[in-house]
């Protein structure tokens, strides 16, 4: 049996998600084909509910979301600093001071991947979430795609 919420959000994100994915189930259909390739019932259903949670996130007005400036600082939670390590946080950091991410989007990755409920979240697993985000958020597709840059080919971001 394949393990975890990550893997059951991958999976649909590579084969569903993407830009090119003609083939959209509903999702009773895709829990019969997500079992069938060995996922769990309790992960398919958290996946399903993760993604509706991040659904009704991503279509919150950005005052909805936040109070603060897009120029505040952020400072981590104690819960945070223990999930999200030194890179992760560095790195949602740097996207926002560089401009790829805003600081709702920022708030949004962190949401959701605290909703992950894994303690060893790998910097992997922070840029399918930043994707999964960027993809339902983002108004500027040059960011979505330089995103998926990183992510699949490894670019090392620069911001000047």
């Amino acid at each position: 049996m394949k393990e975890g919420i990550l893997d059951v959000l991958m999976y649909l994100f590579e084969n569903y998600m993407m830009e090119d994915a003609d083939h959209h189930p509903d999702q009773e259909s895709l829990t019969r084909e997500l079992s069938r390739v060995g996922f769990g019932e309790t992960n398919i259903t958290r996946a399903f509910d993760w993604l509706e949670h991040l659904a009704d996130l991503c279509h919150l007005e950005s005052e909805d979301l936040t109070g603060s400036a897009d120029t505040a600082i952020r400072h981590f939670s104690p819960d945070e600093c223990e999930r999200l390590d030194i890179s992760a946080r560095g790195l949602l950091l740097s996207l926002v001071h560089g401009g790829v991410l805003t600081s709702v989007e920022r708030e949004l990755v962190i949401d959701r991947l605290l909703a992950l409920d894994a303690m060893d979240l790998e910097m992997d697993h922070v840029k399918w979430v930043i994707m999964m985000i960027m993809g339902n958020r983002s108004e500027n597709p040059s960011d979505y795609t330089w995103i998926e840059d990183y992510m699949f080919d490894d670019v090392q971001p620069i911001f000047h």
